[in-house]
């Protein structure tokens, strides 16, 4: 799992709008968060959160990035009036990069998917904060005090 100071794997995925988006052009530090799938209560919540700071930001940047089709980030964006860019990771590899893609169990059955995971790009390139395992709603208050650091 990168840790705080790591260089940031760089990725370009397509966005919601079917452009592309790509960490190390991004220009500002970014929030780079992985969410399980688009428009479900937790990842609702915690989308939801973070559009409701980005007032409060300043210049950094909030990417989501879920196993999701840009068409479904697209709904979800809509439906909530995100504002931000939800990334298609399709084939997980990302996640994987991030040490965001495991094993996961409900109910008893085991199975691969998204560890909710979010992390602070530094506008160098560095990880500046790294968030395993984060909660929805510690999202936006982790990231606003990493911001006042």
């Amino acid at each position: 799992m990168p840790k705080t100071g790591d260089k940031a794997p760089d990725f370009t995925l397509l966005d919601q709008d079917g452009n592309p988006f790509t960490l190390s052009t991004a220009g500002a530090a970014t929030l780079v968060y992985f969410y399980p799938k688009a428009d479900t209560p937790g990842c609702t919540a915690q989308a939801c959160g973070l559009r409701d700071i980005l007032g409060d930001i300043g210049d950094t940047k909030v990417v989501g990035i879920s196993p999701d089709k840009p068409a479904k980030q697209k709904k979800f964006d809509e439906k909530y009036s995100l504002g931000f860019p939800l990334l298609a990771d399709e084939d997980h590899s990302v996640a994987e990069s991030y040490a965001a893609w495991g094993e996961k169990s409900m109910y008893g059955r085991k199975y691969m998917g998204v560890i909710r995971s979010a992390y602070l790009v530094a506008d160098d390139g560095t990880i500046a904060e790294a968030w395993p395992k984060i909660s929805p709603k510690d999202t936006p208050t982790k990231l606003l005090a990493a911001l006042k650091k």
